[in-house]
């Protein structure tokens, strides 16, 4: 019997819209977010005896989703790898020279107004969520959870050049799409 209890017929009403918008974040198919979070209830039920107590009841729910995100993005490697290589994306933005083209400058932005604006950030995730899978995974990994890039190709599976590619393409892709759809409106 393990030394703290668990309360797992309150999970769904305390942790359970909660876990959805952390997997919503990561899995843009919401049907596929909700059968992560119901694993990860059924998980945590299945080895809830292993709990220690060492962490709230909550942030080992977390740690469970987060693992269920990564298989997921593990059983799709396949798919995810055919995205990497792909070069044409760049082009859109530099001459052969790798200068920014004239039309494509970045904007100069005033990113704390922006941030504290539903409609920006609603732009905002809708243009993240626009991204290539394994973009965005490595987007979010980076920048929403503030994973280290070593952790990041270890969990994916990719090289950190792989990586770099990725989050460099994300940040790209993510500029192009708010600046047409924020500042261009």
């Amino acid at each position: 019997m393990p030394i703290h209890a668990l309360h797992p017929d309150t999970w769904v009403d305390q942790y359970g819209a909660q876990l959805l918008g952390y997997a919503v974040k990561r899995v843009p198919e919401r049907d596929v977010a909700r059968d992560l979070v119901q694993d990860t209830f059924v998980t945590a039920i299945r080895s809830k005896d292993k709990y220690r107590g060492e962490i709230s009841e909550k942030n080992w729910l977390y740690l469970i989703l987060k693992s269920r995100i990564l298989d997921h993005y593990k059983k799709k490697k396949e798919t995810l790898a055919s995205d990497i290589g792909n070069e044409e994306e760049e082009d859109q933005f530099f001459d052969q020279k790798g200068n920014w083209l004239q039309d494509k400058l970045p904007k100069e932005w005033t990113t704390d107004k922006m941030i504290r604006n539903d409609e920006f950030m609603s732009i905002f995730e809708r243009c993240r969520q626009n991204l290539k899978e394994i973009q965005r995974m490595v987007f979010t990994m980076k920048y929403v959870d503030g994973e280290d890039s070593e952790v990041i190709c270890k969990e994916l599976d990719i090289s950190s050049s792989n990586y770099w590619v990725l989050a460099h393409r994300a940040k790209l892709s993510l500029r192009q799409c708010i600046e047409k759809n924020w500042f261009e409106q």
